[in-house]
């Protein structure tokens, strides 16, 4: 295929440097939102008299069926072609003729290319959203059965004090809700339209900018045309999102992958989530939660390579910036694929409740409780809080727990202790008992049930 800025150079491209120069492998996967970007330009261009009405429909029509070609499979992309934006303009060409070369007019690869990563960026953006919100809505559902389910709380993967299984699972939750709220944020400084700006400095056209902008759905457009072409703050910032995502399906993942193993056996997953061993016949391997904590690296990577590549450019477009989309192509599939596995894996999931409350009973966390009962009897904290450690070594030697102290033991360390003490170290009452707002009691546990369950119905109707 001949260059479409062949006419400068004497000798063609060496074949090494063509394929090391080509980008179509990559952004073929942009053909869509090249060709929409493509049809609200040649729209325009009619629009305001820079070519003749006539033209730009049937630049338009033909654009379109290309567009279907594509999507029927009847016509498939020429990997000799430099990149998506020369492929389309040359089958648009092969099929019209000249009037194909006029779509170009008042239009740089630069300002096209930051348009169509931008429409891209967009539609991608809009899918893992909807994912996170199905994931929240399987951790609501989990949740649900699981409010009066007593676990341990933990600090330094030590048992600290009692939860319920539910309030662990909505920690998760929140975490998600605010990705949301950032790829909202990124999406929303994203969506300018930078169409216009050709290479570097606008155009002698006439153009209207705003009009492409409104047709696209953006919000505006960009207002400096240097910035137009350059920036790339918007790949910074959604894939700063997108780890950010990944480090919490990471953390969670290693919750889940800890909560499989012997030593806890708080769940179990799904046989279609876990592999065996080649060797070892009892295993059953959390793969899958692993495959999520070990790509998290992949997508930070992404994030670390766009920012180096873009620490020392100047301005305007280098051919540098072209090293943007493999990046923030991968980090999107991958976070698509792990969120694709990861929220059935988690509706899938057994939750041995018997496990948790067991090793609830098991690790002195309703010491803290043992404390407070002294003080609401009007004993000063760090005074009662010696005399509950205090049991606490005494019970750790004879190898007994809080509840099998008689109450006569109590008594010796304070004669403020009564038989209620049993009640209010009881696990149950221990985790009733944390009332403060968003607190691990099972009325609070419900209120962030109900809460989340209406923001998951606010966001379907959005949606619809």
């Amino acid at each position: 295929m001949e260059k479409m800025w062949a006419g400068r150079f004497e000798k063609a491209l060496d074949q090494l440097a063509d394929d090391f120069n080509s980008s179509i492998h990559f952004d073929s996967r942009m053909y869509r939102q090249d060709i929409t970007g493509s049809m609200a330009h040649a729209s325009m261009l009619g629009a305001c008299g820079i070519i003749s009405m006539e033209d730009s429909a049937l630049i338009i029509d033909t654009l379109d069926a290309i567009l279907r070609d594509l999507e029927e499979g009847t016509l498939g992309f020429d990997f000799g072609a430099e990149d998506i934006h020369m492929f389309v303009e040359a089958e648009l060409t092969k099929r019209i003729g000249d009037v194909g070369k006029r779509l170009h007019t008042a239009r740089s690869r630069n300002d096209q290319v930051a348009l169509d990563i931008r429409l891209y960026l967009r539609d991608e953006a809009k899918t893992i959203r909807g994912q996170l919100l199905e994931l929240i809505g399987v951790i609501n559902d989990q949740a649900k059965k699981n409010v009066y389910t007593v676990c341990p709380g933990y600090t330094h993967l030590q048992r600290a004090q009692p939860i319920s299984f539910a309030h662990h699972l909505l920690a998760y939750a929140q975490m998600f809700k605010r990705d949301i709220s950032r790829i909202d944020d990124a999406v929303a400084r994203m969506n300018f339209s930078p169409l216009g700006s050709c290479a570097l400095a606008g155009t002698t056209y006439a153009t209207d900018r705003r009009m492409v902008a409104k047709a696209l759905s953006f919000d505006g457009i960009t207002e400096n045309s240097l910035d137009g072409v350059s920036d790339r703050d918007f790949c910074v910032e959604l894939l700063a999102c997108l780890a950010t995502v990944m480090m919490h399906l990471s953390r969670f993942s290693e919750e889940i992958i800890l909560w499989c193993s012997w030593e806890f056996k708080f769940v179990e997953l799904d046989d279609s989530y876990t592999t065996g061993s080649s060797i070892m016949p009892q295993k059953k391997n959390p793969d899958i939660a692993e495959l999520v904590r070990g790509k998290c690296g992949r997508v930070y990577g992404d994030l670390m390579a766009t920012l180096t590549v873009l620490k020392g450019l100047p301005l305007a477009y280098n051919k540098d910036m072209q090293e943007d989309k493999e990046s923030i192509f991968d980090a999107i599939d991958t976070v698509k694929l792990c969120l694709s596995v990861f929220t059935p894996m988690l509706d899938g999931m057994k939750v041995l409740k018997e496990n948790m409350l067991r090793a609830a009973k098991g690790g002195f966390i309703n010491a803290t409780d043992l404390a407070d009962y002294l003080t609401k009897k009007g004993l000063p904290f760090r005074s009662a809080y010696k005399i509950s450690g205090t049991i606490v070594g005494l019970c750790i030697k004879e190898g007994k727990v809080l509840d099998e102290v008689s109450l006569e033991e109590y008594k010796r360390y304070s004669e403020l202790f009564e038989a209620d003490v049993y009640d209010a170290i009881d696990l149950t009452a221990c985790v009733a008992q944390r009332v403060s707002e968003g607190g691990a009691s099972f009325s609070s546990v419900e209120q962030q049930i109900t809460k989340l369950s209406e923001y998951l119905e606010r966001e379907k109707e959005s949606i619809h």
